[in-house]
């Protein structure tokens, strides 16, 4: 950080867009060595000014976390343990719907007894060769879950999807989770963005299509009466208690459906 700061001030300097930039130069051709101190001791002024001034770094800090992406499948990851414990042998056969579904489908597979899936609803033109390797296998697959899944009903004992309904309208959702709950014979479990969380950069919407719509619990409760679908009481209730005891904190939604049949 340092390096960048002092860099910067030299090129603010030679540009001349400091107050006393023009002094400098009147008297570069009589005392240039004077010119390079001056320079030298504003750039160490500013640096000093960064450092103990805390403005700067909260200024900093504070459009991270405004413009910063937050992931749900990357929450999957960490709530495969207490998925296991609520769902037992429900997480024998898992399909996994969403964005960098490689990555969990990868972590999937280390678990004991446990065969997984994915479908990644957009391009993988960028993905590593491991996640090349799982597409060429037929473990992952490339499908646009706007349309019927490429799946007979009951296929996977549990469906889990992240990300990817965030950036759907309610005309998909109506089509979308219900084909999830299709395929499932356990159950589906869905995180869901907060609100107040952003996703999809403006570099991003090529991809994703929209931004993404995060919306309230309220919301979705009112959504899944609608496409009648269910809660899944019994993990529902042993995922709570995992919660309450400390062994996870989720930073996204999650939301346990019966499935549909």
């Amino acid at each position: 950080m340092a390096r960048r700061q002092v860099g910067s001030t030299r090129r603010v300097g030679d540009g001349g867009s400091f107050p006393f930039a023009g002094a400098l130069h009147s008297k570069s051709r009589s005392s240039p060595l004077l010119s390079i101190c001056l320079v030298l001791v504003g750039a160490c002024l500013l640096i000093g000014y960064a450092y103990s001034g805390p403005g700067f770094f909260k200024s900093v800090k504070e459009v991270s976390k405004v413009t910063g992406d937050y992931s749900c499948t990357s929450e999957v990851q960490r709530a495969i343990p207490v998925l296991k414990k609520a769902y037992g042998d429900g997480m024998r056969k898992v399909l996994h719907v969403g964005p960098e579904t490689c990555s969990v489908v990868s972590s999937l597979l280390k678990e004991d007894e446990t065969e997984a899936w994915g479908v990644e609803p957009y391009d993988i033109e960028d993905a590593d060769s491991h996640c090349k390797s799982l597409v060429s296998k037929g473990l992952v697959r490339v499908a646009d879950i706007k349309f019927p899944l490429p799946y007979r009903a009951k296929s996977f004992s549990l469906v889990i999807v992240s990300d990817a309904l965030d950036y759907l309208s309610p005309k998909y959702l109506n089509k979308t989770v219900p084909e999830l709950a299709r395929v499932a014979s356990d159950g589906v479990v869905l995180f869901a963005g907060l609100p107040g969380q952003q996703r999809a950069k403006v570099a991003e919407l090529s991809k994703f299509g929209r931004p993404a719509k995060m919306r309230s619990s309220s919301w979705w409760n009112r959504f899944f009466v609608q496409t009648n679908l269910e809660e899944n009481e019994a993990p529902s209730k042993k995922f709570e208690q995992a919660i309450s005891k400390g062994l996870y904190k989720p930073a996204c939604q999650v939301f346990h459906l019966k499935p549909l049949h």
